[in-house]
């Protein structure tokens, strides 16, 4: 007789699984359809979240677990897009209420409550994080932006991957030219109009940072006196050691409050757009040592508030 702890382990043994169970699985251990459905009644100690596939536990499955029982219901083919893979991919945004899932054309799926599905003849390949297979970035964002109504949401998910590093307009507009031009047009209107160095600046910024051991940042910050008095700026400020990084606010004649920072005893390295996409092996090897500068010296009597959120 197969005990509740050796279906544990079946259901674990894929350390990617979380506790997600499906029938395959269930006959492996030797379970069959029917004590399953016995175990997932109410009050039992699974959740059935859809038909062949369980929760090995008696709460609501996690959003985490709705992606993996999502995929042992859709099969391997499918792929996941729209927020749940602009998130894995490192990017914030609130998640949609649904999970928005590609599947090849010829794919004929039951509708699922919670799942939206796109059947597609131009299934991306996957990128897999954490057991998961995720579209990339771009074709996730655009996946959302086709979808979106409002102007203003269309620029804010158009350009997240860019926002974060993920892409490059080129990059981006390559996806959006090879996918279905249904819907297309705002998301093209946007990215004629975009700001460069609001955008992709930021963009430039994090790639580059990837490429260092520097623990990461804070974003657009306003450093102040230990008595709430503004000092000055940063586009990235690193807060353990008192390290200022300005990309996008180094312009300005008028602007002096670089000078204010240093006075401190701030660390500041400064740099324009043009040198982040010129020279990024040279402001890289900057950044680096000047961290290395700001460990080595007391750290200065300022504190960082944020200026506004870094999501586009």
């Amino acid at each position: 007789m197969t005990t509740t702890a050796s279906i544990q382990d079946v259901a674990h043994r894929d350390s990617t699984s979380v506790g997600v169970i499906d029938l395959k699985k269930l006959r492996s251990a030797g379970i069959s359809t029917r004590r399953a459905a016995r175990m997932a009644r109410p009050g039992g100690p699974w959740r059935r979240v859809y038909p062949g596939v369980f929760v090995i536990q008696d709460k609501p499955p996690t959003r985490l677990q709705l992606l993996h029982a999502t995929i042992a219901r859709y099969g391997p083919d499918a792929i996941i897009t729209g927020t749940d893979a602009l998130r894995a991919h490192g990017v914030t945004h609130p998640l949609t209420g649904e999970i928005h899932l590609l599947l090849p054309h010829y794919r004929r799926p039951g509708s699922e409550p919670g799942v939206l599905t796109y059947r597609t003849a131009r299934m991306p390949e996957p990128v897999i994080i954490d057991g998961l297979p995720y579209a990339g970035a771009p074709r996730a964002a655009l996946d959302l932006a086709r979808r979106e109504s409002d102007p203003k949401g269309v620029e804010r998910l158009a350009t997240l991957p860019l926002f974060w590093g993920l892409c490059d307009r080129t990059e981006l507009l390559a996806e959006l030219n090879a996918g279905n031009q249904r819907g297309s047009s705002a998301v093209r209107a946007v990215l004629r109009g975009l700001d460069d160095r609001e955008t992709f600046t930021h963009g430039q910024a994090l790639r580059l940072l990837r490429q260092t051991p520097l623990p990461a940042p804070q974003w657009n910050v306003t450093v102040c006196d230990l008595r709430g008095r503004r000092i000055g700026v940063a586009d990235a400020w690193w807060d353990q050691v008192g390290l200022a990084w300005r990309y996008r606010t180094a312009a300005g004649p008028t602007d002096f409050s670089h000078l204010a920072l240093t006075a401190t005893g701030t660390v500041l390295v400064r740099c324009t757009p043009r040198q982040l996409n010129d020279t990024p092996a040279d402001i890289t090897q900057e950044l680096v040592r000047a961290f290395t500068q700001a460990a080595r010296t007391p750290r200065p009597k300022v504190r960082a508030v944020h200026r506004r959120e870094t999501a586009a």
